[in-house]
């Protein structure tokens, strides 16, 4: 499981450039296909403008967008909010139930996404210790066997 924790978008003269608006307006045309939405259908679920779905979606006007237009189109293509800020800083998205994670001195949404993937561990050990009890059980049933296989081969042979 990749879970390291996606960093918020940043907009320094580095980060500019490393963004692919491409790679975002293809997840868009994708995702719009896929669920069978028209342009105009996806406006009115982001509630935003029809020509910022258009440069998004076609990728002809590359620039700054606020966090909120990012998240709002996410969220109208049923995806986690930071969706398309993932894709559009070359990380994996987050999954649907994933936090949201804001700026780095957002101490509580950290914090809340700790818990989240703390969370998600102890389920995958507890995962691991109900295993780990249905293969005593299945070696139990095992060794059951082989000793009966066995005292019938005493049985027959002598």
């Amino acid at each position: 499981m990749e879970s390291a924790l996606p960093s918020t978008l940043g907009w320094s003269a580095e980060g500019y450039v490393s963004e692919d608006w491409a790679a975002v307006a293809q997840a868009v045309r994708q995702r719009m296909a896929d669920l069978g939405l028209t342009q105009r259908e996806l406006t009115q679920r982001a509630q935003v403008s029809k020509s910022i779905v258009r440069e998004i979606q076609h990728d002809t006007v590359q620039r700054r967008r606020s966090e909120r237009t990012l998240e709002a189109l996410s969220a109208a293509l049923d995806w986690h909010p930071q969706h398309l800020t993932a894709v559009l800083l070359g990380q994996h998205p987050p999954r649907a139930g994933d936090p949201v994670i804001r700026p780095d001195g957002d101490i509580p949404s950290r914090l809340t996404a700790i818990e989240h993937y703390l969370r998600e561990i102890a389920d995958r050990l507890a995962g691991i210790g109900e295993m780990n009890g249905r293969l005593t059980e299945i070696q139990a049933a095992v060794d059951d066997l082989a000793k009966r296989v066995s005292t019938d081969d005493g049985r027959t042979s002598g």
